[in-house]
């Protein structure tokens, strides 16, 4: 038995010898030359897989194209857990779908391992009224601001006890006594999940127009000029009269906690008060979850609400925001994508 066990050993390392130039190809070196391993435990992703397509791979109820009955689907950097791979495909559970996905659309094994921490995402949600942030991981540090209560951003790190998130185009560290984290994947959407989805959508924006044309009424009714005002048209033309109405007030103000287009508002107060002014009452925090999900930038149209880890936007399109930014800027014009973007919400 020894002996055997000492051929294995030299086979193993004799395979090393001819194939560690390759191996280890993909892994930093430091200024001396020297591999460096980071050792992570990674076997909460070992039964991931991870879609990899431009929008999105059908869940089948079998393993063939033309005969297997569409479930619901699996989008992009989406996530099921692997149950088994027959002839190509793999069987997965995904939110409330189990079904099979073409293999050639995904990634599993090493190189799901390799972008899972890419994929997801941890979020903290602020629980308590007021929550502060500090310049580092300490409560004796300074304070850099607050967040509000529903507020939702993203956490970058966790250090002894306090998350690093981004704040005012810094970075800052909230109490991890006062959020709730949650760990999140995009899960596969079942066929029945997806029509309940725009159904809902369709009524929201229904709804937000409706106001939008009763505010439109109300507001001709106390114009003393005589001029009509109207907000009428589609969903696009609705989004453009918000964003002509927003920019009217770039250069005013950033005020914490303020809601006033002229003497100050900050981010979530820029936006609940310009779509107050077309009959949709907001939320003043938690404006993530407000109206209905855009898939991506490319799909955002002007009007919709684009939101950052602890910041929100209106989007103008061609990759422009209007925002009340920070105190020493105000309420400006900027580029959506000067970070990350968490989320795209639709009104109307």
């Amino acid at each position: 038995m020894k002996n055997k066990m000492v051929t294995a050993l030299v086979i193993l390392g004799a395979f090393f010898c001819l194939y560690k130039t390759e191996a280890l190809a993909d892994f930093p070196v430091s200024d001396d030359g020297a591999v460096v391993f980071e050792v992570v435990d990674n076997r909460e992703y070992a039964d991931l897989v991870i879609a990899q397509v431009q929008s999105w791979v059908n869940v089948r109820d079998l393993p063939d194209e033309k005969k297997g009955k569409v479930l619901g689907k699996l989008y992009n950097n989406s996530v099921g857990y692997f149950i088994e791979e027959k002839d190509g495909w793999y069987k997965i559970k995904s939110g409330t779908v189990e079904g099979y996905v073409k293999g050639e659309y995904c990634v599993r094994g090493v190189e799901a391992i390799k972008i899972a921490r890419d994929v997801e995402v941890t979020m903290a949600t602020i629980t308590t009224g007021t929550l502060r942030v500090r310049e580092k991981a300490t409560t004796s540090s300074s304070v850099l601001g607050t967040f509000s209560r529903g507020d939702v951003l993203v956490a970058l790190a966790i250090e002894d006890g306090f998350a690093k998130v981004a704040y005012n185009n810094k970075t800052g560290y909230i109490s991890l006594d006062y959020v709730e984290l949650s760990t999140e994947f995009v899960q596969a959407e079942s066929i029945e999940e997806e029509r309940a989805r725009l159904a809902a959508e369709k009524k929201a924006r229904e709804d937000a127009q409706r106001k939008a044309k009763e505010a439109a009424a109300a507001e001709a009714g106390k114009n003393q000029t005589g001029t009509k005002v109207t907000y009428s048209g589609d969903s696009a033309q609705l989004g453009q009269q918000v964003i002509d109405y927003a920019v009217q007030f770039v250069g005013n103000p950033y005020v914490y906690g303020g809601t006033s287009l002229t003497d100050g508002a900050d981010c979530s107060g820029f936006v609940m008060s310009v779509y107050a002014h077309f009959g949709v009452k907001l939320p003043r925090t938690g404006q993530i979850r407000s109206g209905y999900a855009i898939s991506s930038l490319d799909q955002a149209q002007p009007g919709d609400i684009l939101c950052y880890s602890g910041h929100v936007a209106l989007y103008m399109g061609n990759g422009q925001i209007v925002h009340a930014a920070t105190p020493s800027q105000g309420i400006v014009i900027g580029s959506a994508t000067y970070t990350t973007i968490i989320g795209i919400r639709r009104i109307f």
